[in-house]
This record gives structure tokens, sequence and C-alpha cells, in this order.
């Protein structure tokens, strides 16, 4: 049993560094609705990633099968998942892409039509989308690491009940500050881009792309202090 709980603890570390992008943008997209719907999103978002990770363990076989190659374009193979990947990455930087801009240029903009409303119903299913590019991503580097399916399975719940701890602060706190919410947009177009690089077989190290995030924070957190800190000395 003992050995068991460090495969066990390593999987929940991995499960939660993967899950940050999942919290990241239900935030963003949570930020659209009227703030008694936010929890609502949050909660359905981060169930949706839970029953889709516990349900592909379920089909764990199937799930395998998709790292499997169907076809060789040039020199690059590719795989159920990489094809997945891909086109995960492509609507992380379409999406991150077109709300950055109505994050900036169109706010601004005066002459332009006020921002489209979307309805918890479309903002869900654009959830389970990545929700579900995030699970196969998750499920199969699972399976590569730990051979049992009790600590797979108590790995996802135990990261699910913990991302959705953590959701609502980390949410908050992108709304009460502007420019993290930019910074969190740009961490979504990084991702996208190390999607699209798994999928074509280009693997980016997921530690230089965390750090890069991690440090990004830490120098806005800094930024932001410095910034208020003469306001509360007045």
């Amino acid at each position: 049993m003992t050995e068991a709980l460090i495969p066990l603890f390593t999987l929940i570390i991995l499960e939660l560094i993967l899950g940050i992008d999942n919290i990241i943008f239900i935030s963003i997209l949570a930020d659209k609705l009227p703030k008694e719907q936010r929890n609502k999103l949050r909660y359905w978002g981060l169930s949706m990633a839970v029953i889709l990770r516990l349900g592909l363990l379920a089909l764990i076989s199937w799930v395998i099968k998709l790292d499997n190659t169907l076809f060789t374009l040039g020199n690059i193979e590719f795989s159920g998942k990489g094809i997945i990947l891909i086109l995960g990455g492509v609507f992380l930087l379409w999406k991150s892409t077109k709300e950055i801009y109505y994050k900036t240029e169109h706010a601004k903009n005066e002459t332009l039509s006020t921002l489209p409303k979307a309805s918890f119903k479309s903002l869900l299913f654009e959830i389970i989308i990545l929700d579900l590019v995030f699970s196969i991503d998750s499920i199969i580097t699972a399976v590569g690491m730990v051979n049992e399916l009790w600590i797979m399975y108590t790995a996802v719940i135990i990261s699910v009940i913990l991302m959705l701890w953590a959701s609502k602060p980390i949410s908050e706190f992108i709304q009460h500050h502007p420019s993290f919410k930019i910074l969190a947009l740009s961490f979504l177009m990084l991702i996208g881009v190390a999607l699209i690089g798994e999928g074509l077989k280009f693997d980016i190290p997921k530690g230089y792309i965390y750090f890069s995030m991690a440090f990004s924070f830490i120098v806005n957190l800094i930024q932001i202090y410095t910034n208020a800190e003469p306001k509360s000395k007045e």
C-alpha cells in the first residue's frame, strides 16, 4: 500500500497542474455571465471534467489506441490523440485571441457594437470541448505513469475536488485584476501552441511552459503590489 502512495501523489499533482488550464479557461468564460451564474458554470464545467475523465478510464483500452499512428504525412505521424490535440490547440488559440481582442481593441473602440452576450449552454459546450481534449491528454499521460486503475480513479477524484475548492478564489482573483485576464488568456494561447506541437510530435517540455507561466504570474503580482503601495501610504 505504501508503494502506491508515491505514484498516487505524483498523479494527483500532475492532474492539478493540468487542471489549472481548465480553471483559467472556465474563469474567463464565467466572467461573461451574470454573477449568480458564475459559480454554477464553474461547478458544471469541473464536474464534466471529472465525468469525462472517469468515463475515459472506463474505456481505457480505447483511449490507449488513440495513441496509435493513423497515417503519416511527410515525416510526421498522426494519431487519434494527435488530431484531437491539434484541434483543441487551434480552438484555444482562436478563443484566446478573440477574447483578448474584445477585452482590448473592442473595449476601447466606442464605434463597435457591445460585447456579444453568451448563453450558459453555449459556454458550457465550449468548456466540455476543452475538457475532452485535456481529459484525453491527462489519461494517456496517467497510463504511462501507473498501471493500477484504482490509483487513476482516486487521483482524478481527489484532484477535481481540490480544483472545485480552488476555482472560486482563482476566478475572483482574475476578475478583480484586469491585467491578469489578459495574462491568463496569454497562458491559454501558450497552452494552445503546446497542444498543437504535441499533436505534431514536436513536444515542448511542460516544465518550461509552466515555469514561464509562474514567472509571468509572479512579475504581474509584483507590479500590482508596487503600484498599490503608494496608494496605501496616502
